[in-house]
């Protein structure tokens, strides 16, 4: 793994971060306003074509504010791509982020060429406990895990894996696959926090059984087009 990362800076771990957003202006907010307050970050918002403010928030907050068309694997390849860090970390719009998650990527190991967060939802009922405690133990057990945790690559790496995988749903879940093949990830362990709305509009348990058809699907072929328009309805 040394010969993969050898282009980092005596040490200093250059970190970008790609946002991809849509009709996300008030949470994006309150994400770049995490990031301005931790350790420097080049941050990179992808807009998928929102019809709110999230444009400009993006272009006022963040150091790069790109368009792409509304995929989330798409916006995040053209950020990506635009991107000048050493390492690129991909969260959602509406995470948050604790200044000790900032100030542990920061002195990440150089050994390792890419990563997750464990996470914590930000949703007060006990079932989501249980949601966030299972999504956090399957990942470390396989090793693929989803875009609200926080995936970090060394670029080094990602270009290795082919790219982010520009795919409008299950992105996360193919770039861990192609990156496990590569290298072995390291799990921080300063939780970041996701939005629970999904799980709280439409039901705990509805949620989950539709997220765990949906990646059977797709480790059975289907088509991942076909599977964003059962996911995002």
């Amino acid at each position: 793994m040394a010969a993969v990362i050898s282009s980092c800076r005596a040490g200093v771990v250059k970190v970008s971060v790609v946002i991809p957003a849509l009709n996300d202006a008030a949470p994006l907010a309150r994400l770049l306003a995490d990031l301005r307050g931790g350790p420097a970050l080049e941050i990179v918002v992808v807009d998928g074509g929102s019809v709110d403010d999230t444009r400009t928030v993006a272009e006022a907050n963040a150091d790069v504010a790109l368009s792409a068309p509304k995929s989330r694997g798409e916006q995040l390849r053209v950020g990506a791509t635009r991107a000048s860090g050493d390492w690129l970390w991909f969260l959602h719009a509406d995470s948050r982020v604790p200044r000790e998650a900032l100030e542990w990527l920061a002195r990440m190991p150089e050994r390792h060429g890419w990563g997750w967060f464990d996470v914590r939802l930000d949703g007060a009922p006990w079932p989501l406990r249980v949601v966030e405690a299972t999504m956090n133990w399957r990942s470390a057990l396989t090793s693929v895990t989803t875009g609200d945790q926080g995936i970090f690559v060394h670029r080094n790496l990602l270009a290795m894996a082919g790219g982010v995988p520009g795919q409008p749903l299950m992105e996360d879940v193919e770039l861990c696959r192609r990156l496990r093949r590569l290298a072995k990830p390291i799990r921080a362990g300063n939780p970041i926090v996701a939005s629970s709305r999904r799980w709280e509009r439409d039901g705990v348990g509805r949620t989950v059984v539709l997220m765990w058809a949906l990646r059977l699907r797709y480790f059975l072929g289907a088509d991942p087009t076909a599977l964003a328009s059962r996911y995002y309805p």
